[in-house]
């Protein structure tokens, strides 16, 4: 019988082996906007008060809260896990970190928490446009994390930067769309007896669908933007 070896870390680029991690600005930024989130996000779940939800009970399903509670403290462990994976330095530096901070990633993240996005998100109170996106949203999560996964098990390191970037950036849309909710009530509130027809729901719909697919548009575009881009050209005389 073989006996498979563990992957070893991926290989820096030559890029990354010569910058420092100080010159690296968003990284620091980026943890700290996670941190803000978590911050906010989290508590109210913990406390395993089901008055605190952020997120009305759809009805018919008295056991949505508790998918809520475990999608929401899974995905915590995600989003800290997206940190360590793309923080270069930790990867170049301390390989066995990142290689455990990935299973984490992956395991005690993405899947679990992505399973009871589906159970929830197809139970979504903000209307069948939202359960779309919703559930949309977490099969493409899962799906670019297990290809990751494979990819990496399987030494193809260049499709594996690929799908765990397209699933990082699926991990932090959560965020905005936590941004365009608000902008979204702003600018649809006043038109609740006009264009609404003075009906909350759907005035409370239309804010959901907005954020929920502005944030999955924006994971998307991002992550296409990212394995588009071409690394600087060195300037002339520099080899």
């Amino acid at each position: 019988m073989a006996v498979r070896t563990a992957p070893k870390p991926i290989p820096p680029t030559a890029a990354e082996a010569t910058t420092a991690w100080w010159r690296r600005p968003w990284i620091g930024p980026l943890a700290l906007v996670v941190l803000a989130f978590l911050s906010f996000s989290l508590p109210p779940y913990l406390a395993l008060d089901p008055a605190q939800s952020r997120v009305p009970a759809p009805e018919g399903f008295p056991a949505h809260y508790w998918f809520l509670v475990g999608h929401v403290v899974f995905g915590s462990v995600a989003m800290i896990g997206a940190v360590l994976q793309i923080w270069p330095w930790l990867r170049r530096t301390h390989p066995v970190v990142h290689r455990y901070a990935g299973r984490a990633y992956v395991f005690a993240g993405v899947l679990p928490s992505g399973l009871m996005a589906l159970t929830i998100g197809s139970q979504s109170p903000f209307g069948p446009v939202t359960r779309v996106s919703d559930v949309l949203a977490a099969v493409l999560w899962i799906g670019c994390t297990i290809a990751g996964w494979r990819a990496v098990r399987e030494r193809r390191f260049g499709d594996h930067r690929k799908w765990m970037i397209r699933s990082v950036t699926l991990t932090f849309s959560i965020i905005v769309n936590r941004v365009i909710s608000p902008i979204a009530m702003i600018v649809l509130e006043p038109q609740i007896p006009t264009t609404f027809g003075g009906s909350e729901l759907a005035y409370s719909q239309s804010v959901g669908a907005l954020s929920s697919w502005g944030g999955l548009f924006f994971a998307l575009v991002v992550s296409q933007l990212i394995l588009e881009r071409r690394p600087a050209r060195k300037p002339a005389g520099v080899r």
